[in-house]
């Protein structure tokens, strides 16, 4: 198995050095950690992003996950589509719903809220920012500066991830399924 543009670190080499660096070891275990951790700054900084908008945020849980499935989508991100789609599911999303993600203007499962920050995430990738109706939406259904501001933060920030990811070809943990569950992936 190829193993993208950087060798990952040993999961012993990456606990360490996540350990010495102030990351947990469920992360310094993942690809990406164990790539990071090559620039233990860098890790740092992304563990950072995770700890403040994954586990602390204040954006609903299920339009995050929306948004990133999203991202990991449009952006042909395998290892985003597929780390997210075990968070989400372990959140009790149902997989209909993230696989709706792909084609989400022609789906029906979701509500205003729902589908106006899928745009905003859609607008942020075409033009590297929300457009002036979208956003007047987004604050109309958010009604809150901190979720507003998160939502921009947790758009660009797995934006960052996907580039990260896809340029630097981390690959999926051994063992894991790519692009579930029908295996179906953006890429022609």
């Amino acid at each position: 198995m190829a193993e993208g543009r950087i060798d990952r670190m040993s999961v012993a080499d990456a606990r360490a050095a996540g350990a010495e660096h102030g990351l947990p070891d469920t992360l310094a275990e993942l690809s990406v950690f164990r790539i990071a951790l090559r620039n233990p700054s860098v890790a740092q900084a992304l563990h950072g992003l995770l700890r403040n908008l994954l586990w602390s945020g204040r954006l609903d849980g299920r339009l995050r996950e929306l948004i990133i499935m999203r991202i990991g989508w449009s952006t042909g991100s395998e290892y985003e589509w597929t780390q997210h789609w075990r968070v989400a599911t372990g959140m009790d999303i149902p997989p209909d719903d993230l696989l709706a993600v792909r084609d989400w203007e022609a789906s029906d499962v979701f509500g205003p809220l729902e589908r106006v920050v899928l745009a905003a995430a859609d607008e942020s990738l075409a033009t590297g920012k929300i457009g002036d109706a979208t956003w007047a939406r987004c604050r109309e259904l958010l009604a809150d500066d901190v979720l507003l501001v998160e939502l921009v933060a947790v758009i660009g920030a797995w934006t960052l991830f996907s580039g990260l990811l896809r340029t630097l070809e981390v690959p999926l943990e051994d063992g894991v399924a790519a692009w579930p569950p029908d295996g179906r992936s953006p890429r022609p």
